[in-house]
């Protein structure tokens, strides 16, 4: 097509000014030429020639600055200017009450009892996000103070830090309350001092009928005096395990029984049951409201995010902030958060690596940020995903798609493409009229990255070429059928069968092979491939061929089989490793 068509010339020029007003300044010429053909496709034919003018264009374009840009499509096409839909940031609603405090102070406070998962995620990115949105601090409180049921494990103290660093969320204080013990002690003796606690030595059972009953125990009218010496004989371990438990005293009337007189400290025998990190050194340890309770004060928490199952526990702690003469938090309960098809029960992950059911903590069949993180699922995207959820106290059910749309937004503008034949059949392209160069971009919208280029060149007497195509396509290959091998020729289906395709060539042209509705497959050519398999998140494995360029990637990298899925590189040996991500 000459230079001299002025008309296609300013046809051309208003395509690229607003492909580089739609990217930031920056038109692309493929993009160009694909508008161009839509729009008049009686240029096809035409097309080599078009390339050279649609380059020279493009480049006159991207010498404009995107002011320039922008001012000459207002000027020239102001009807193309119409905005398109602009995706909604979303942010968190504000707080309560910020006003109220000099700094804001949130914290996540997680037993080391097993590594983090995604349902810890909404309370480290809500607690997380907040702190920071008001210049405040977020306190990472790690509450091991139960060496008997919920025995915390040294290796989770670590792991659950990395895991707070990969998210993102790294704390700016962290507490361990196993340290903190004289503390709680200094406390219950004040409160028992001060007739708002009591060392209770009843039977369980018979303690439950009394509250049950709305009625005091014989130990709860003993005075203060009485109070302390059988505290000082907790500490000196003159009572067993289960014989005596501190509890502070609430309302006998309120309606929740769980409310009525609620235990603080309990005994739990230190021989049989050592800390990991304090070892024997005490038998008395504070249960969960006592503890929680107190270090909120005491560390200046300004704001509780937390799931709506604290919500009696917010209750329980508000007669001891009473009785020290402290204000109570602001407290933000959120709606329980369900992901269908993902375990997040701690007990079960556990139970399972016990069993050999899992190999590790970062088996894909798990949802802990490990397997997460294993199988190439972005930090951002569990931080995008929780921050759309937000506090809402209504209850939400998500799915592993809601995860992976996330994700995919985040990879697919990075990731570079390569070929996979899962299940791979040999197939053999017979008449290959003349020696190939396939150059298949790394990203097909960003040139910059580069490309891959292999030489197709056709041997012996009927000049063949050797591949290695999916099962999946040679099920769907019949006798006659065109289809195209992706960025190389079309070719037509001779023979086909489970083991075996032959092929003949028919042409190099795309517009050809879009003319026939031929299907596009990816390849690997023989003798450029190298073995490889993918992990699933079901644990099986996809076994298979990848194209020989992948020996260059390393592990951690994430990129995209064509036709496959995101995956993320484990292994570069003489096989490669990936994890399967999603589509």
């Amino acid at each position: 097509m000459p230079e001299e068509n002025a008309e296609l010339a300013e046809l051309i020029r208003k395509i690229a000014l607003i492909n580089a007003v739609k990217h930031e300044g920056k038109a692309q010429s493929a993009p160009v030429i694909g508008k161009l053909l839509a729009e008049k496709p009686e240029l096809k034919p035409k097309v080599k020639e078009i390339a050279s003018l649609v380059s020279k264009i493009v480049r006159e374009v991207n010498s404009f600055s995107l002011t320039e840009q922008k001012r000459i499509v207002k000027e020239k096409w102001p009807e193309t200017l119409v905005k398109e839909k602009v995706e909604e940031v979303r942010r968190l609603p504000p707080l309560p009450n910020v006003e109220k405090y000099a700094r804001v102070v949130t914290r996540f406070s997680p037993n080391p009892d097993c590594v983090l998962h995604l349902g810890s995620a909404r309370a480290i990115v809500l607690c997380y996000e907040y702190a920071h949105m008001y210049h405040g601090k977020f306190i990472l409180r790690f509450e091991d103070t139960d060496p008997k049921l919920k025995r915390p494990v040294l290796e989770f103290y670590n792991r659950i830090r990395e895991d707070l660093a990969w998210l993102g969320c790294k704390p700016d204080e962290e507490y361990i309350q196993s340290d903190r013990i004289p503390i709680y002690y200094e406390y219950a003796e004040k409160l028992l001092k001060d007739g708002k606690a009591y060392v209770c030595t009843c039977p369980p059972e018979r303690f439950r009928e009394k509250i049950s009953a709305k009625k005091p125990c014989e130990c709860r009218s003993l005075p203060p005096e009485e109070q302390l010496e059988r505290w000082k004989r907790m500490l000196e371990g003159q009572y067993k395990e289960g014989e005596a438990v501190v509890r502070i005293k609430t309302d006998l009337n309120h309606p929740n029984p769980a409310v009525r007189d609620w235990p603080a400290l309990r005994i739990i025998d230190a021989e049989k049951y050592p800390h990991p990190r304090v070892g024997n050194k005490y038998n008395v340890w504070p249960l969960y409201n006592f503890a929680c309770g107190l270090d909120d004060h005491l560390m200046g928490v300004t704001h509780i995010i937390r799931g709506k199952e604290h919500y009696t526990n917010m209750v329980r702690q508000k007669y001891m902030y009473e009785y020290l003469g402290w204000q109570y938090p602001e407290a933000i309960h959120y709606g329980r958060l369900k992901i269908v098809g993902a375990s997040l029960s701690k007990s079960k992950i556990v139970q399972g690596i016990r069993e050999g059911i899992y190999k590790d903590w970062d088996d894909p069949r798990l949802a802990t940020f490990a397997a997460l993180r294993r199988r190439g699922i972005t930090p951002e995207a569990i931080r995008k995903l929780i921050i759309d959820v937000g506090p809402k106290t209504s209850d939400v059910v998500l799915s592993w798609e809601n995860l992976y749309a996330y994700n995919r937004k985040i990879l697919d503008p990075k990731s570079d493409r390569y070929f996979f034949v899962h299940n791979p059949v040999q197939l053999t392209v017979r008449g290959v009229p003349e020696k190939f160069t396939a150059k298949i971009r790394l990203h097909p919208e960003n040139p910059e990255r580069g490309f891959k280029e292999y030489i197709i060149e056709p041997r012996g007497k009927d000049k063949s070429v050797l591949f290695w195509i999916s099962k999946k396509d040679v099920e769907q290959s019949k006798t006659g059928k065109i289809m195209r091998l992706m960025g190389l020729f079309n070719m037509k289906i001779e023979k086909a069968n489970v083991y075996s395709v032959e092929a003949s060539f028919t042409s190099k042209s795309y517009e050809e092979a879009k003319k026939a509705e031929a299907p596009l497959i990816h390849w690997v050519l023989i003798g450029a491939d190298m073995p490889c398999e993918v992990v699933m998140p079901d644990a099986t494995v996809a076994e298979g061929i990848a194209e020989s360029f992948c020996r260059k990637l390393k592990p951690d990298d994430v990129i995209q089989f064509e036709r496959f899925g995101f995956v993320r590189i484990d292994k570069v040996n003489r096989k490669l490793t990936a994890y399967y991500a999603h589509k």
